[in-house]
This record gives C-alpha cells, sequence and structure tokens, in this order.
C-alpha cells in the first residue's frame, strides 16, 4: 500500500480521528455503525467531563488546539485530541508559547523581510509555529487520567477531603490544646504549686458578738417600743463598731499594743503574703484589711469577726485585743449622751433648791419684820374679835332703846349701857386700827401681812418646782440608764488547732475558673474582631 503524504514544515498539521484512512483515500461506508476509534472519542470525551475542567481552562485547551492547528467540534474535544497527541494544554510552557513569538518568527524578523530564513514560502504567517509530529511515549500518561469507576473516583475523592478535613481538624485541635496548656494549664499548675508548697499556713480565729441595749424599766410608748430588743435598735451601734474596728485607728491600736507590723514582717512568710520591713502605713492597712474580716448581719444584729494570723496564739491574741477595743467604743458611744443628760437633770434640780432656799430666807425676813408667825390666822383672830365686839355692842344699843322707851327711865342704868356701848365701839375702833394701821415705817399692816402672803406663796411654788426638779432628775437617770449599750459576747476567741489557709484544692480550682475564663473571653474577643475585620 502507498504510504500517506507527510506534511511538510509549512503545511499546517490538520486533526485526523483515530481509525480513519489517510487523507486522499476515498472513506468507506460504515452505515449506521460507530467505529472503535469513535466510542473510544466518545468515551474519553465523558471521562474528561467528569474531571471538573473549569471554564477558562477549557478555553485555554481551545486556544492551544487552534495553535497546533487542531480540527475540533468542542472544548472537550480540543482536550482530547491534544492529550493523544502527547501535548499538555494545561502545561506552563504550552501557555507561555500562546503569548512569545517562536524562533523562525524571531529569526525571519531579524532578517529585516519578514522571511523565515530557512527560504520557505514567504506567505506563511510569521508566528505560525509548525511543530513535527509527537510521538508519545509508553508507558508515560501526560495530563489528568481518569480510570475505573465513576462513583469509585468520586468515593475516593470523598475520602481525600475528609482525610483533609481530618488532618486540619488535628492540627486545629493540637494548636487549641497548645494554647490552653499555655494559657490556662500552665499558669494553674503554678498557681497550685504556691499554694501546695510555698504558701505559709495561716490560721483564723473566729469570734461573734452582739451589741444589746438595756432593758427599760417603764413602758416605752409609741412605735420605739416595737423595735425594743431587737436589732434594729441597735444597728446604728453595730455598724459603727464594723467601721472603728476595720479603720486606721484601730490598726495603729492594734500595732502599738501587740506588734501588727513585727509579726507580718516575719522573714519566715513567703514573699506573696509577707509585708515589707519598710511598708508605710497605706501597705500595712492592705495587709490587716485582709486578714482581719468583720461583717455585719442586719437580721440579728450579730457582727462576726475572723482574726488570720501565723500562728493560733496570736491569731487569739489579735481578736481578744480587737473585741476589747470594740468595747470601749461601745461605752463611748453612750457615755456622752447619758452624761449631758445626767448633768442637765442636776443643774435644773440644784436650782430649784437654790431657788426654794431664797424664797424661805424671804418668808423668815418678812416675818421677822412684822412679828407675826401666821398673818392669816392672827388676822382672822382680829376679826373674830371685832365680830364680838360688834355683837355685844348691838346687844347694848337694844338693851339702851329698850331702858330708854320706858316712861320714867333709870337714869344711872342708861349710863351704864351707853358707857358699855362706847367701851365696844372703842374697842372694835382699836382692832380696826391694828390691822389698817401703819407703823413708824409707813407700813401698814395689810401690806405687811400682804407681803408676808407672797413670800409664803413664792416659798410654797419653789418646793413644788424642786419636786418636779428631782423627779425630772430621777427620769433621767433612768432614761441614762436604758440607753447603756454593752457588748455580748456569742462567740468566745478560741485559738485553731490547724492551719485555715490557704485552701490549696479549693484556690486551685479558682485559680483554674479564673484563667480559663480570661482565655475564653480573650479567644471570643479575637474571634469577633478576626471577623469584623475580614467582612
Amino acid at each position: 500500500q502507498p504510504m500517506p503524504a507527510q506534511p511538510t514544515a509549512n503545511q499546517p498539521v490538520t486533526s485526523q480521528p483515530m481509525g480513519m484512512p489517510p487523507l486522499g483515500q476515498p472513506t468507506p461506508r460504515s452505515g449506521s455503525i460507530e467505529t472503535p476509534a469513535q466510542i473510544a472519542a466518545g468515551t474519553d470525551i465523558d471521562q474528561i467531563r467528569q474531571e471538573g475542567l473549569t471554564g477558562r481552562q477549557l478555553r485555554m485547551a481551545r486556544r492551544v488546539a487552534q495553535k497546533h492547528g487542531l480540527a475540533v467540534t468542542s472544548d472537550f474535544d480540543a482536550v482530547r485530541q491534544l492529550r493523544t497527541r502527547g501535548i499538555d494544554p494545561f502545561e506552563r510552557s504550552t501557555i507561555l508559547e500562546l503569548v512569545g513569538p517562536t524562533a523562525e518568527a524571531a529569526t525571519g524578523m531579524a532578517t529585516g523581510f519578514g522571511i523565515p530564513a530557512d527560504g520557505s514560502d514567504p506567505g506563511t504567517p510569521i508566528g505560525r509555529i509548525q511543530l513535527p509530529q509527537t510521538i508519545p511515549q509508553k508507558g508515560r500518561e501526560v495530563g489528568p487520567q481518569i480510570k475505573g469507576n465513576p462513583a469509585e473516583n468520586r468515593a475516593s475523592e470523598i475520602l481525600k477531603i475528609q482525610r483533609d478535613i481530618a488532618r486540619r481538624r488535628r492540627k486545629a485541635i493540637t494548636l487549641l490544646f497548645s494554647r490552653l496548656a499555655m494559657f490556662v494549664l500552665l499558669p494553674t499548675f503554678l498557681a497550685g504549686y504556691y499554694f501546695y508548697v510555698i504558701a505559709t499556713p495561716m490560721y483564723t480565729t473566729k469570734t461573734e458578738f452582739v451589741i444589746q441595749q438595756a432593758e427599760a424599766t417603764g413602758g416605752v410608748g409609741g412605735l420605739g417600743g416595737l423595735f425594743q430588743g431587737t436589732g434594729f435598735a441597735t444597728s446604728q451601734d453595730s455598724i459603727t463598731v464594723q467601721s472603728y474596728l476595720t479603720s486606721r485607728s484601730a490598726m495603729l491600736r492594734l500595732d502599738a499594743d501587740h506588734n501588727f507590723r513585727e509579726h507580718f514582717s516575719n522573714p519566715d512568710i513567703d514573699p506573696i503574703q509577707r509585708l515589707a520591713a519598710d511598708a508605710g502605713s497605706e501597705d500595712m492597712f492592705k495587709v490587716y484589711s485582709k486578714r482581719i474580716s468583720l461583717g455585719y448581719d442586719p437580721t440579728e444584729g450579730i457582727l462576726k469577726m475572723e482574726v488570720t494570723a501565723t500562728d493560733p496564739a496570736t491569731s487569739q491574741r489579735f481578736a481578744e485585743a480587737l473585741v476589747d477595743y470594740a468595747e470601749e467604743q461601745v461605752d463611748q458611744l453612750t457615755a456622752r449622751l447619758r452624761d449631758d443628760q445626767m448633768e442637765g437633770a442636776l443643774q435644773s434640780y440644784q436650782e430649784a433648791e437654790q431657788r426654794r432656799t431664797d424664797a424661805l430666807a424671804e418668808l423668815l425676813r418678812i416675818q421677822t419684820e412684822v412679828a407675826v408667825i401666821d398673818p392669816v390666822g392672827e388676822t382672822a383672830a382680829i376679826l373674830a374679835q371685832i365680830s364680838t365686839l360688834e355683837s355685844e355692842r348691838q346687844r347694848k344699843v337694844l338693851e339702851l332703846a329698850s331702858l330708854q322707851s320706858a316712861t320714867r327711865p333709870n337714869e344711872g342704868r342708861v349710863n351704864a349701857v351707853k358707857g358699855e356701848i362706847g367701851a365696844f365701839e372703842q374697842l372694835i375702833g382699836e382692832l380696826r386700827d391694828r390691822m389698817t394701821g401703819s407703823n413708824a415705817n409707813g407700813t401698814t399692816q395689810a401690806q405687811k401681812n400682804t407681803e408676808l402672803r407672797i413670800a409664803e406663796e413664792n416659798y410654797q411654788f419653789q418646793t413644788v418646782m424642786v419636786q418636779q426638779a428631782l423627779a425630772a432628775m430621777e427620769a433621767a437617770r433612768l432614761e441614762a440608764n436604758r440607753q447603756v449599750r454593752y457588748l455580748s459576747l456569742g462567740v468566745e476567741p478560741v485559738a485553731p488547732d490547724s492551719p485555715t489557709y490557704p485552701r490549696a484544692f479549693e484556690d486551685t480550682a479558682i485559680s483554674f475558673l479564673i484563667f480559663a475564663g480570661i482565655y475564653l473571653m480573650l479567644s471570643l474577643t479575637t474571634a469577633i474582631l478576626r471577623e469584623q475585620v475580614s467582612s
């Protein structure tokens, strides 16, 4: 058989389907039966479709096929024909050839006439690449080749994706645990090591006491009686004592009496809890506020105090000293009120006594001047005498009238009766002059009696005032006794026999929760900021 004509270097290479006779030969009729080559081409195109090539890749394959002069029916056919000729349409060198001039075109341009250097037909367009026939090598697969069942290939791809997701998940989990170990577990371990190994044991003495008010001897009226005997009656005093025990004055007094600074500056205490030897009052007050805890229960009126020290004996000594300070403060709260009440009542009573004494002295002076002890009684006696004399005089007047009514009255008897009547009248006049007459100083008896009566009434009034002042002083004394506050210990300070702090397990757990919370907040904040920036 004659061999088919080979294309020259200047002739374009045309595509020839596999299994078809060479160009120029008559094509045998096959009817409607497809050849094996057509079946194979259709199968290859179906496999290429399953590769999931993008539109850009398909357009690139068509351009490469046009550059090589291949007649293609579709983009997938271009990929098939290029792979059949051993050309990878997606290789980098192949893509670069689409944009760069060929060596022959560059040589033709170098002659200056646009004629190729080998003397070929100048009608061939410059830049058209004429490549020799590529012979594919055996055992070499060019481009992605998909073999086997598509379902199996899909399962393989899914398995690959799952493995990649699992790998990424393991990487994320590893990074997460690394961050947790760095920012949560390591600080928690250090905190636990401090609480279990380094921290100095502390002993706490607990005390409970209540401030009570003295019971009133009499009934308390009004709304004040509703709160008598309850915690509300002494709530202000309890709050005042609480404020005093947690103040700097109590701290300075405790330091002066029991060396608070020296105790907590002991070198045996760990550095975190130790008070520096040259620390100021503010640093010492921070330690005092931490070691002296005082709480108030308003429903029961109980003050609960906890005193912490490095040894049980010192803790108990500090607690007893603070209880003494509280008792002194309670006494001081009501001492001034009691003193003011008693002082005012006593002064009023003394002034009333002095006024009564002066009134009595005035009464005695007037009685001495008048020379009458009881002017009222004496006046009544004079009035009684005058009344008696008046009765006798009236009787004598009637007797005289009876004697004179006779025809021949007895002159002697008439004169005697007249004499008696005159004597009665003279005596009555003297008595009246005695009551209303004036002495050598020009003061009448009535005026003296009035002065004496006024002095007696003033004395009686001052006596009543003294009685009232005495009753007021007694009431003030009772009120002062009712205002007395005193401190009653419910729980006495007893030294503990085992350390109270640190609570290693609880403190370590709390440290873990704190570090975990901080890490969680920072993680959430970072994630939110990253999402906001990326959006």
